[in-house]
């Protein structure tokens, strides 16, 4: 499990690398999107973000393979979140944009022990809660409207409520839920498990580099 970097950022998979969903308004991300900016404005968004707030984002790797994902930050650095109809964010917590496991290896608590990464990370830096948009019909693309785009950037609402978050703002959609990271501190021996399910051992954080071969294969 490592920090998202200006490094690490060329192994989250290919849409999500270039993809500024969360990361611009939605009129600065249609503008980037004509004019095939999207991939600086990624990588500019990400360096900012580092400089003055600090990690913003976790990548999980498996035998020097991405696996999985998460991006996070103030709601001041995530401007689409203010499009949402369960918004705004609350003052005393981080958003979590996004969490992504590839599906070759979901099913492991993958996804789980990504969210733990965070809340340790966040609980170091004195933050008191994360919250989500979640999708409450995440994979039904039934809907001729445009929140196909948000499906695609969101993670389901029943993940977050499945790894400890509680709805603060019901929806039929895009319900917004929140977790007390006190709370998440007490998974730690069940994140334990589950990691040495996965991997067959603890890895301590940050020593576990990319393959970068590997990763040119995810799409």
């Amino acid at each position: 499990m490592v920090n998202l970097t200006l490094d690490t950022l060329e192994d989250l998979p290919r849409g999500c690398r270039s993809c500024v969903f969360w990361e611009l308004d939605p009129v600065s991300a249609e503008r980037a999107c004509a004019s095939g900016d999207t991939g600086f404005e990624k990588e500019a968004w990400v360096s900012q973000t580092l400089l003055e707030w600090g990690s913003c984002g976790k990548i999980a790797y498996v035998d020097g393979m991405p696996a999985g994902f998460v991006l996070y930050a103030p709601p001041s650095y995530v401007p689409r979140g203010n499009a949402f109809p369960t918004s705004p964010v609350s003052p005393d917590a981080v958003q979590l944009m996004t969490a992504h496991v590839v599906a070759s290896f979901s099913g492991g608590g993958l996804g789980r022990m990504l969210i733990q990464s965070v809340a340790r990370d966040l609980t170091k830096r004195g933050i008191r809660a994360i919250e989500a948009f979640g999708d409450a019909k995440f994979g039904d693309h039934s809907e001729d409207d445009d929140k196909h785009q948000q499906t695609m950037c969101l993670a389901p609402a029943d993940f977050f409520l499945a790894v400890g978050f509680k709805t603060v703002r019901p929806h039929p959609r895009f319900p917004r839920l929140r977790m007390d990271l006190r709370t998440a501190l007490s998974w730690k021996s069940d994140v334990e498990y589950a990691l040495e399910k996965l991997l067959g051992s603890m890895t301590p954080e940050g020593l576990l580099r990319p393959a970068r071969p590997a990763t040119r294969s995810l799409g």
